[in-house]
């Protein structure tokens, strides 16, 4: 059969010769991929429905949190982290983000004495417990003994992981108070434990100081130590 190949719509001998015209191949490539794009279900499919107001409710749960001696009645989601809840919903914002993974140390707060990453806690872990932050530390017009010595040594620069580095320091200091050893006390029997630089280097091993004041975090643990807290 004789193929003319003059006429650019026929080709391939006795094909219908509409099927292969240009433009009918062109209007079914976009009618294809408008087809692709379209949503499954059609538009109102796409759009996910909102909860309603008691579903919204529903998805918070009453905590009462007792911050630096004062109780705070709060409805909060589940999933809410202590430091969330401490900077977002209670405005306390001495505790720092830094990391939000529970490496760096500049969130630590006290819960009931002890010192914890506030990032890697829930809120609702905490129902009723004593929670202390940096604001809660020193009294107006008073400064705990370990605010005082961290300025007598100069012991910041920036001053971001300062709150963190001083909430692990009082929570360091209460160990030692209780005959708490480290991976590094020489001598497990010794009461009560002598707080040299290296058993101050291990406890606070855990709160990162970018700006490199180690040696004066240090002197200022020490020089806090030896007071009366």
């Amino acid at each position: 059969m004789h193929n003319d190949s003059s006429d650019p719509e026929k080709s391939f001998g006795e094909l219908p010769r509409a099927a292969l015209t240009r433009r009918g191949f062109i209007q079914s490539a976009v009618a294809t991929i408008g087809g692709l794009a379209a949503p499954l279900g059609g538009a109102e499919a796409a759009t996910p429905a909102r909860p309603s107001g008691a579903a919204q409710a529903a998805a918070t749960v009453p905590v009462l949190l007792r911050i630096n001696g004062r109780e705070h009645r709060l409805n909060l989601e589940p999933r809410v982290t202590l430091l969330d809840a401490l900077r977002e919903v209670v405005g306390l914002t001495g505790a720092k983000k830094g990391c939000d993974r529970g490496q760096c140390g500049a969130c630590t707060v006290l819960v009931e004495g002890r010192r914890i990453n506030s990032c890697l806690t829930l809120a609702i872990m905490h129902e009723g417990q004593e929670v202390t932050t940096i604001e809660g530390l020193g009294q107006e017009g008073a400064l705990h003994p370990l605010q005082a010595a961290f300025i007598e040594r100069d012991a910041f620069q920036c001053g971001y992981c300062t709150p963190g580095q001083i909430c692990s320091a009082a929570g360091l200091l209460n160990e030692a108070a209780a005959n708490a050893a480290s991976a590094v006390t020489k001598d497990v029997r010794q009461i009560p434990i002598a707080l040299d630089a290296q058993e101050i280097r291990e406890r606070m091993s855990g709160n990162l100081c970018r700006c490199g004041a180690y040696p004066n975090i240090v002197a200022a643990v020490q020089d806090a130590a030896g007071v009366k807290l």
